[in-house]
Order: C-alpha cells, then structure tokens, then sequence
C-alpha cells in the first residue's frame, strides 16, 4: 500500500476555552465542581485527502449525574472541515455514560459535501489507479444517523444492544476514470451520479474493561457489530456488515506519569449486494491516518496497528475522564 506524508497542519488559532474558574486563586475542590468542560481547537491546515482547509474541533466532557464522582464523564467530541474546493465535513462521535454505567449511549454522526475519491474495488484495482481529477474524482454527498445503546449485564462487563444505522450516500459530478468503472456501471451510475439510501438494524456486544473509554491508558475492548440492511427498512440494497475489534492498552509508569502503550486489530466484512459506498476500506481518521480516506475498499478489510501514548496536559483534573 501507498504510504502518505504525514498529515501536515498548520494553526493560526488556538482556543483553549475551559468551564473551570480561571482565576489564580482557585482552588482545586472550585474546579472539581464544575461539570462541563469543554475545550476548542481550530484554524486553517492541509490535508492529502481535502487540500486546504479550514478545520476545527470541539471536546465536550461532562457526568451526566454529577453527584456521581465515580461515573465515568461523557465525551461528546465535534470536528468540521471546510475545505477551498467548496466542500464540508461534519462529525461526531459522543460516548455518553447514565446509571451508574449501566446504560451507555455511543455512536456516530456526520454530514459531508465534499470533494473526494474512488478508486475502485480490490487492492489491485486500488494500488494501480492513478488519483486525479479524470480518474477518481467525484463530489461526495451524503451523512449518517448511527445511535448505539448498550445495557451492562449484571455485575459484568459485558455490554449488549441494538444499533441503527441510517446513512446517504450521493456521487456526483462523476470523473472520466469513475464513469469507466466495472463496479460502478453495474450498480447503475451513469453521467448523472449515483445514489443510495442504507437503513439498517444490528446489535452491537461489547465487553470492556477500559479506564477510561474515550482515552484509555489501561484494559481492553472487544467488540462486535453486526449491522442488517433490507428494504422492509427502507433500505435501497439488501447487505450486512460484520465488524470485529480488540484493543489492549497498558500504563508505562516505568517512563514516567501518563504515558502508555496500546495496540488495536479490526476486522471489516460485508456480505450481500453491499453499495460501493458501504464496503470496507481502510484508511480514516478512526483507524489507520497513513493512507488516502477510502482509497483501499473491497467485501472485506483487516488493520492492526501500535501506538505509543504521551500526555502532555499537566492538570491531571482536566483530563478526559477524570
């Protein structure tokens, strides 16, 4: 596979915005009672995959009981683009925590009009296609509804529940290179573009021991998906996806404080008359960063990857989680 630079990003602005009291004199138990906390990044970056742009994100923590100190925070992070190629990318993926953690709410929503590419379906196909206006381009259009309820069982922890998964996807000012495409001839684009409409039901099995889920320094996940389309949904084509992921952190006091190790193995399938749109592929900002968004994509997609983690925030009290 086709190795990027790494992403280069540029900010002008940094706004470092906290619901805790800024004053000097205050003191730890004044800054421990404030429930929300957020903080806001932004300002203008590149990126291989959108060019210049304009980009932002927003972290919002909070316990949804605050007289619950032992109630892991919630997490409802934002992040948007806006791209000089006349193009917008919005996303969120919040992780909200209620009775005592027995109920958990996660998920995914975004919305995007952008620019983008296809490169076709197979790593061959993908590897050899050159990217460029008159082979891959096309705009893309579309968003997902994606809520995921967990319920704890017992005194475990286990986590079982279902998922929707609603999600539209359009592609639009279709390039030369596209328009000569096998895939994509066959489930009907044309001059005019492509369309569909995915509704889906699943359930979602979980079992994690994470300190703190949305930035661990120690335990593990493993967690299934299992995700049903059909058109008594409302569903355009008739597929199933099947996702699989483990994660393993562990704290590395032996080099200091908030530093950790982590490693994570995924495993994407789909099965059925599954949209080009919906297939797995790899590379995105939620797995491997290295490669162009979407550029690998077939019925199946598999990654590992290491990390080394440095946290260099020096209030512990604002952490995420905490």
């Amino acid at each position: 596979m086709r190795k990027l630079i790494s992403i280069l990003g540029l900010s002008l602005l940094l706004i470092n915005i906290s619901a805790q009291s800024t004053k000097k004199d205050s003191t730890k138990t004044n800054k421990e009672d404030k429930n929300l906390r957020f903080s806001i990044l932004g300002g203008p970056g590149y990126t291989p995959d959108f060019g210049v742009l304009i980009g932002g994100s927003a972290l919002f923590t909070f316990r949804t009981d605050p007289s619950n100190i032992e109630l892991k925070r919630s997490v409802v992070p934002v992040a948007f683009a806006i791209t000089f190629t006349g193009g917008l990318n919005l996303t969120s993926r919040p992780q909200l925590f209620y009775n005592n953690d027995r109920f958990r709410i996660f998920g995914q929503f975004s919305y995007r009009n952008t620019l983008d590419n296809y490169s076709g379906v197979g790593y061959e196909t993908n590897k050899h296609r050159p990217r460029g206006s008159e082979t891959t381009e096309f705009r893309n259009f579309g968003g997902q509804f994606n809520p995921i309820f967990l319920f704890k069982v017992k005194e475990t922890n286990l986590f079982v529940g279902p998922l929707i998964d609603i999600t539209y996807d359009r592609m639009s000012e279709i390039s030369a290179g596209i328009l000569a495409d096998e895939n994509y001839l066959e489930q009907g684009g044309d001059d005019d573009g492509l369309s569909f409409l995915n509704s889906g039901l699943g359930l979602n099995v979980s079992y994690d021991t994470r300190d703190i889920p949305a930035n661990a320094y120690s335990g593990v996940l493993f967690d299934l998906k299992y995700t049903c389309y059909a058109k008594a949904l409302g569903s355009d084509q008739v597929f199933s996806n099947l996702t699989l992921e483990y994660r393993h952190f562990m704290t590395l006091d032996f080099l200091g404080e908030r530093k950790s190790f982590g490693w994570m193995v995924q495993s994407k399938n789909s099965f059925g008359d599954v949209p080009i749109s919906r297939l797995a592929f790899v590379g995105s900002p939620f797995d491997l960063r290295g490669y162009y968004m979407g550029q690998y994509r077939d019925n199946s997609g598999h990654l590992a990857m290491v990390e080394y983690r440095n946290m260099f925030n020096s209030e512990k009290e604002n952490l995420v989680g905490k």
